[in-house]
């Protein structure tokens, strides 16, 4: 038995290796890891949590995003934010698996601007409808694929198509199954609104990325630039913003073949597979963005404009979707 002061010497040695262990461990964390772990959040799960929330659900959140220029103020990263953020508060309020897959989606149209990187339709069907597959494997039957870039939407309607037709499980567009349950605004509501674009990293979409990822939008460095078209489109514009189904697929399928040099205009390539929407002139700001969040789960996916140009990447600032 140790002598009282050898003793207490001793417990005050043991005490400083401790503290010198814990410190040097931290000295060897990574300094830039601060994410703190998301239930139902595919990534941060352990394989034995996986199987316990089989035993509560069999259903999964598949967003289907992609990785391209949102103007000067928000990051490239935009759409998969915007898809994986609400996945996974979603996820918070009911047990549904969230499994992100890829960052990137199909983006030619942005190829113009550094950073955009694009998928080929096949690439991208072929990976989630795998994805699928190991899913249902380990006892997952029912998807919900989310969009959040417009641009995808005819990849994740055939993906939905063959796991449907091809295997066990049950898949449906998020969009569709909130627009079938959503209540049609009544002619009130809309009465005196004006038509207008709110598109590609306008005033909605920002609204949107400062309530799901406030720190990665830079809201000083957005400007205001002015709307830019093709002389064709152009003449389309006033039947697209007043709603007019057949001129906006024209107008759609005619701006995917517009050229642009990422330099000038990019005139109608941006806007190659974009769904117009009617909008009311309203100023963005950080309120908007719950508000502006319920209403991009609403519609399942993006809200777009045509690129104005080439420069900023973005729309005028100061619309956003009714």
């Amino acid at each position: 038995m140790r002598p009282p002061r050898q003793a207490f010497l001793f417990v005050l040695l043991v005490i400083g290796a401790a503290g010198a262990l814990r410190a040097r461990a931290g000295a060897q964390s990574n300094p830039l890891w601060h994410e703190a772990k998301i239930k139902n959040f595919l990534p941060h799960m352990t394989s034995p949590e996986v199987r316990d929330l089989l035993t509560r659900t069999d259903m999964v959140i598949i967003p289907v995003p992609s990785l391209e220029q949102h103007g000067l103020h928000a990051p490239i990263g935009t759409d998969f934010y915007s898809g994986v953020e609400r996945a996974k508060l979603i996820a918070q309020r009911t047990d549904v698996l969230v499994a992100p897959v890829l960052f990137a989606g199909q983006s030619p149209y942005h190829m113009e601007f550094p950073g955009t990187i694009a998928l080929s339709a096949d690439t991208m069907q072929r990976v989630y409808f795998e994805t699928a597959q190991s899913l249902i494997r380990h006892g997952f039957h029912r998807f919900l694929f989310m969009n959040s870039h417009t641009g995808n939407q005819y990849i994740t309607r055939y993906v939905i198509d063959r796991v449907n037709q091809e295997t066990a499980g049950v898949a449906v567009d998020l969009s569709d199954g909130v627009a079938a349950m959503a209540e049609p605004r009544s002619p009130a509501e809309t009465a005196g609104q004006r038509p207008a674009l709110d598109r590609h990293s306008g005033v909605g979409e920002t609204a949107g990325a400062l309530y799901l990822f406030p720190s990665l939008v830079e809201l000083e460095k957005a400007q205001q630039p002015a709307l830019t078209l093709p002389p064709n489109l152009a003449a389309m514009l006033p039947q697209v913003t007043a709603g007019d189904r057949v001129a906006t697929l024209i107008f759609l399928a005619e701006g995917a073949q517009t050229q642009g040099n990422g330099q000038e205009d990019l005139g109608g390539r941006d806007v190659g597979d974009r769904r117009l929407e009617s909008a009311q002139p309203q100023r963005s700001d950080r309120r908007t963005g719950p508000a502006r969040d319920r209403q991009l789960c609403r519609c399942g996916g993006e809200i777009h404009r045509p690129v104005e140009t080439a420069r900023t990447g973005h729309a005028p600032v100061g619309w956003r979707r009714g």
